[in-house]
């Protein structure tokens, strides 16, 4: 079995002003990077019981950057992986959570309907973006077999993750949450992925950042 220690990145200005963040490369904020030195401290340690084989983010600067500390920390260098970057959002990028059914109201709706065939202007569809992320997973994951690996993503690719291995389907409620800094483990052996930890923020003390905004 492969086990794959999924990690959100850390704050930036954008999570907390509640706006999408989708493919701007937006960088973290002075927060997050303190996120990413306690997280680094916390895998320095678990990589001391168990080894760690491999590191994988996401190239947006917001995950690499999450993931550059613990790479210093762990010896190992930062494998780019753009199949694990966040959800295209299009139009939808930069505006704020709260305002979005007024400033783009057509791509609104197509986001919260979770349809994965249904549209959104200048963005991935639900389905595309679904297809992406478990392919790009599948493939490294075939790669380092029963090995442990981190990848350092985004809140709407661990929300895949989690429907994925947990036999959720897109519409369907979501009781998983999606935090910053956060540790999602899953293991996965031949194609079956399943949920072996979620959510473990406790190398954090602080407020860990809002699970909404990707």
């Amino acid at each position: 079995m492969t086990e794959i220690w999924f990690i959100r990145h850390g704050e930036t200005d954008w999570n907390r002003q509640r706006r999408l963040q989708g493919w701007q490369d937006i960088p973290l904020n002075e927060f997050g990077v303190n996120q990413a030195s306690l997280l680094a401290a916390r895998m320095r340690e678990e990589a001391r019981r168990t080894p760690i084989h491999a590191i994988y983010s996401s190239d947006l600067q917001r995950a690499h950057a999450t993931a550059t500390p613990v790479s210093d920390q762990l010896g190992l260098r930062v494998r780019v992986e753009p199949g694990i970057r966040e959800r295209g959002f299009g139009v939808l990028e930069g505006l704020d959570h709260d305002n979005i059914d007024v400033q783009a109201p057509e791509a609104a709706a197509a986001w919260k309907s979770r349809d994965p065939l249904r549209p959104l202007d200048g963005g991935e569809t639900l389905g595309q973006f679904q297809s992406r992320v478990i392919s790009t997973v599948d493939d490294i994951a075939s790669r380092h077999d029963d090995e442990r690996i981190l990848m350092f993503t985004h809140g709407g690719v661990l929300d895949i993750i989690w429907r994925h291995a947990s036999g959720v389907p897109l519409n369907a409620p979501r009781d998983a949450a999606l935090l910053n800094v956060s540790i999602n483990r899953v293991g996965i052996q031949g194609r079956k992925w399943q949920v072996l930890d979620w959510g473990d923020v406790g190398h954090v003390s602080d407020e860990v950042g809002d699970d909404v905004v990707p």
